[in-house]
């Protein structure tokens, strides 16, 4: 079973997958981008703003999510896989920005993934205080400096991309203690095995 963690920056996902891995120690976790070699720098790139084009992050994203498919996914499909991001974020990221319409976007990354979507979805959901508490704590990439309203788009995004890619979705407080969204998970996990 693949499943994919997913929310804004600073929600809790590596911070989940960190606590999922006890319960689910057999568990493949990767991250989108970033979960290969070529992902690795396609992630550099896009954090420290090497980029002027939306475009081509978006066509980075989606090169990025055919290698992590083709690598990962797919010779690991029968095992259960837990990713920080998919394309659920692939989609509503370009849809805060306005790139192309949405039909577009699902076909595309249905494109880059060979139509391997995650089979279920958690997105963690901040509310706009935690949000500009944990943004208050922390040095800035480049997609966090966009601000606090950037944001809060992006995690609406979030929620109709998942929809749009017809993906199970669970929507989680991300206030809550790292232990409660936990056991939240990993009960919709077990509970869909």
């Amino acid at each position: 079973m693949y499943v994919a963690i997913e929310g804004i920056d600073t929600a809790g996902k590596s911070t989940q997958i960190e606590s999922l891995k006890t319960f689910f120690p057999e568990a493949l976790t990767t991250k989108e981008p970033g979960g290969t070699p070529v992902g690795i720098q396609i992630r550099s790139m896009v954090l420290h703003g090497a980029l002027k084009s939306k475009i081509a992050e978006l066509l980075l994203f989606l090169a990025d999510r055919a290698e992590h498919t083709e690598s990962l996914i797919l010779p690991n499909i029968n095992k259960l896989i837990i990713s920080d991001r998919s394309a659920v974020s692939g989609v509503a990221y370009a849809m805060v920005q306005d790139i192309c319409d949405l039909d577009t976007l699902v076909s595309l990354n249905t494109l880059a993934t060979n139509g391997h979507l995650p089979q279920m979805v958690f997105i963690l959901k901040l509310s706009p205080e935690e949000l500009a508490y944990r943004l208050s704590q922390k040095e800035h990439d480049t997609i966090e400096a966009r601000g606090t309203s950037y944001l809060l788009g992006i995690q609406d995004a979030l929620i109709a991309a998942s929809h749009a890619l017809q993906i199970p979705t669970h929507v989680i407080d991300a206030s809550q203690s790292i232990d409660m969204i936990t056991q939240e998970i990993t009960e919709l996990i077990k509970g869909a095995l």
